[in-house]
């Protein structure tokens, strides 16, 4: 019933934020009488702000058309790879008409950036994918919003999810031969047990996973989201949180968790700095500080958008990673998609490297609950496992914005170059013979007599071995950035951190820093080859 009153109050509304929107306008537009009046910046700054507050948010675009590569423009193609019921495997195809760009980037390592269901859109990392395309071919989990899935498409499990990520990784091997594999946050539990049963049954694993501010542990350094998690029962979060969605949308009938919930709960954690940032909106407009108040735009209409999560997923989750801790207590079984029971063992894992990732003033994910993940993994030899904790950053920090782009990206760009295969040397082609001039054609008889011509011979021989080029090792990376305030050691699993970080969240600091990357025209008259 909530869910169904929360969209007829929107319904209500939403003529008033139409009425705001024309009104804000009609004060700041220069043309407009009302424009000349005393009162008309704050009147307009008053209702466009009264519109922003009312109005829906869709979901935005990641809105990703070049990036600069060695000063080279790279055209982006964003398509769907795989389209699955709950989710969409999405590629950023770059293309390149400079051969020596198109070549360097045919030679770069495959990512999949797993993209948490959480509340937000895939497009949150969207400074992660921008920042990644410049050396690696990127492909990103793309999460439906549960209120459009139709009923027919079955219910969505915390077991899909792990089974999701198993068939993607399986996609870009069977492309590519291997991956890399980075999680965000919430992903690093179901991540980490998808890549666990790939080794349990003896298949293929990714070269890398990369794990970064992810809830492995939750009992360690509690933040405020672990405890409303383990205040409340399972049965609690059942009866108070899970709603049907209504009839308009085509998913009509799917028991969920509301977006509109989520969000109410991410704005509860920090309300006064919500409350801040939207006055120094107005005062900004007020001002005619057009680039203050864009940058507020951008974080909120990101911020704002959130989705439906299937509400089996979302209590599976809250039982299994904040309640039972099923993961670090060795318990945790998941059903395949054939309908078997399987273990999930990280010990298991020995074929791929582990980087974990903490900011020091996350306050989502507390301090040692990624780092957890060593622990587990105790398959994967030392020198093979690593930790960052980026000084200064909080949870936003460590994937987007310039923490993310100047400390932590370095850190995973030389990790993965460090184990990725080198490319397999590719047989050159035949020599074939060179033209003749043009000489009259002997008649059939002499024709079937004569010898092979001694071009033939040439075409037989066997073509110079080419040689793979070798990856820089990474470890000079890790030299060079020791001026910078990251604390990176060499993974020697101990007793866990204690004490969580305890700062405002860095959630509006990524918006100040992120830019819109035009879009690029392409030549009519020359085609371009594609990386």
């Amino acid at each position: 019933m909530l869910y169904h009153l929360y969209e007829t109050q929107r319904s209500l509304m939403e003529p008033f934020t139409d009425f705001a929107q024309a009104a804000s306008k009609l004060f700041s537009n220069p043309v407009s009488p009302l424009s000349q009046s005393s009162m008309a910046q704050r009147m307009a700054a008053g209702y466009d702000l009264l519109y922003r507050l009312g109005k829906d948010y869709e979901k935005p675009a990641f809105d990703i058309h070049t990036v600069d590569v060695n000063g080279i423009g790279v055209a982006i193609h964003e398509r769907i790879e795989v389209d699955k019921p709950f989710c969409e495997l999405r590629r950023f195809k770059r293309f390149s008409d400079d051969p020596a760009t198109l070549t360097k980037l045919k030679g770069q390592p495959v990512v999949l950036i797993v993209a948490p269901l959480s509340g937000h859109y895939a497009t949150l990392l969207r400074d992660t994918v921008r920042t990644m395309l410049k050396d690696h071919k990127v492909y990103i989990t793309d999460w439906k919003n549960a209120r459009l899935v139709p009923l027919s498409e079955g219910e969505f499990h915390l077991d899909d999810y792990v089974n999701y990520v198993q068939d993607f990784i399986r996609h870009l091997q069977g492309i590519y031969g291997n991956c890399h594999v980075i999680s965000v946050c919430q992903p690093t539990v179901p991540v980490l047990a998808a890549v666990s049963l790939m080794a349990s049954r003896g298949e293929k694993t990714p070269l890398t996973m990369t794990m970064m501010g992810g809830p492995i542990d939750a009992r360690k350094s509690p933040t405020a989201v672990n405890n409303l998690a383990t205040n409340r029962s399972y049965e609690w979060f059942e009866n108070n949180v899970i709603y049907r969605v209504p009839e308009k949308f085509p998913g009509a009938g799917r028991r969920v968790y509301p977006g509109f919930l989520q969000y109410t709960g991410f704005v509860a954690m920090n309300p006064d700095r919500h409350a801040s940032s939207h006055y120094d909106y107005f005062k900004d407009l007020i001002k005619g500080d057009d680039a203050s108040a864009e940058a507020h735009r951008k974080f909120y209409d990101e911020y704002n958008a959130v989705l439906d999560m299937d509400a089996d997923y979302y209590l599976e989750t809250i039982q299994t990673v904040f309640q039972d801790y099923k993961l670090v207590n060795g318990t945790w079984d998941v059903r395949s998609p054939a309908g078997k029971i399987e273990r999930v063992r990280p010990q298991d894992i020995k074929t791929t490297a582990l980087f974990t990732v903490e900011g020091e003033l996350d306050d989502i994910s507390g301090s040692g609950q990624t780092e957890a993940a060593h622990d587990l993994c105790s398959g994967i030899v030392r020198k093979e496992q690593r930790h960052l904790e980026a000084k200064g950053a909080g949870h936003y920090g460590i994937f987007s914005g310039r923490r993310w782009r100047d400390i932590v990206y370095p850190k995973v760009r030389a990790f993965i170059l460090e184990h990725e295969l080198p490319a397999k040397p590719v047989a050159a082609p035949a020599a074939t013979p060179a033209p003749r001039l043009a000489s009259p054609a002997p008649t059939p008889a002499k024709a079937a007599s004569k010898p092979a011509p001694a071009a033939a011979k040439t075409a037989a021989t066997k073509p110079p071995k080419a040689t793979a080029a070798q990856p820089a090792p990474a470890r000079a990376a890790a030299k060079a950035g020791a001026a910078t305030a990251v604390a990176t050691r060499w993974v020697q699993p101990a007793a866990a951190p204690t004490g969580a970080a305890q700062a405002p969240s860095a959630d509006l600091s990524a918006a100040k820093t992120s830019a819109t990357a035009a879009p690029s025209t392409r030549s009519s008259k020359s085609k371009a080859r594609k990386a």
